[in-house]
């Protein structure tokens, strides 16, 4: 399945709606781990639909965050965004926002990851290397433990996902850490190229 919307209006209509290079950073970084879990569930030719579900998940957040997952719809409709891809990116916030529930392996993925890079990420910026390419899953179960680490990075949802897809939360994690590591120099470099510089 191709997505209907290029990746370049994807990105610009991401930016439409959200300038926190916080925010710009998550979308990039997500975007990275779908595609990669595409590649690795047996979807490489789907990946770019994976991607752009990852990339535009969470397109309403930064201006409506009381609407999350509610506002995505008008948004994306009115950019020709394909049904398909619309339900992908409001089974994210599934229990939560939405009472839409992920239904395909992609959103299932979707719903499972997106909490969990935030919480790699952060365990990230404690490490002296700054990054995830040294991180193992030992030390990401401590941090996913300590509740007061990360505290908006949703335990139960991550617990969830990883149900949803039949995964133990160590499969979950292992899988999400490598997919981060794939993505990680080119999330960067595409931060630095839009003016973000380091995050």
């Amino acid at each position: 399945m191709k997505p209907s919307i290029t990746r370049d209006a994807a990105l610009a209509l991401l930016r439409e709606y959200n300038q926190e290079p916080f925010h710009i950073q998550h979308a990039l970084t997500v975007e990275g781990v779908m595609g990669w879990y595409a590649e690795d569930l047996g979807y490489g030719e789907d990946r770019a639909f994976w991607s752009m579900a990852g990339l535009l998940h969470d397109i309403d957040f930064e201006r409506w965050p009381e609407e999350h997952c509610k506002k995505a719809p008008e948004l994306l409709r009115a950019a020709a965004v394909d049904e398909a891809l619309i339900h992908a990116v409001c089974s994210h916030g599934w229990g939560l926002c939405s009472d839409v529930a992920p239904e395909h392996e992609m959103e299932k993925v979707l719903f499972a990851s997106d909490e969990l890079t935030g919480l790699i990420g952060a365990a990230a910026k404690m490490r002296p290397s700054k990054s995830v390419q040294d991180m193992e899953v030992s030390s990401l179960k401590k941090k996913f433990k300590d509740k007061k680490f990360a505290a908006g990075c949703s335990r139960d949802v991550i617990r969830q996902g990883a149900e949803l897809l039949g995964w133990d939360l160590e499969t979950l994690m292992e899988k999400t850490i490598l997919a981060m590591r794939a993505c990680e120099d080119g999330v960067h470099a595409e931060m630095e190229k839009l003016g973000y510089g380091e995050q």
